[in-house]
């Protein structure tokens, strides 16, 4: 019987886990599907052909340059995120601009890429954009 216990608390602590594991996933999957609508719909008020690509990975980064009306080579610039440190700030500095193209090709202010530096607001103003008249 006291061999049993410890199996049983054991169990317990997967059993949490796995439910934690599930929620980060489905909140991650939520999240996909919102930018990738979010992504899609500014491409078709854009009038961006293949507005499908929202979906794709990397190949929503290449619609993105599509939207801001920058070259797709810019695709390569993003994807430098994989090089240490300077690769993530270029990559940080080169999403700012390519969001103010994009506000500017909706007719919003660009300064509202500068909004995408903040937490939680980085997720609202993709929603903004697409969504507002």
């Amino acid at each position: 019987m006291a061999d049993l216990i410890p199996g049983l608390a054991g169990a317990g602590v997967l059993a949490v886990l796995g439910g934690m594991i599930l929620v980060v996933v489905l909140l991650a999957l939520a999240f996909y599907v919102y930018m990738a609508l979010a992504l899609q719909t500014i491409a078709k008020k854009t009038k961006t052909e293949n507005a499908w690509l929202a979906w794709i990975p990397i190949a929503n980064i290449y619609l993105m340059t599509q939207i801001g009306g920058l070259s797709g080579w810019w695709t390569l610039g993003i994807l430098a995120v994989f090089v240490p440190f300077v690769g993530s700030m270029a990559v940080a500095a080169l999403m700012i601009y390519l969001w103010w193209q994009i506000c500017d090709a909706r007719g919003k202010p660009g300064w509202w890429a500068l909004l995408m530096l903040i937490p939680i607001v980085n997720v609202i103003m993709p929603g903004i954009i697409a969504w507002t008249k």
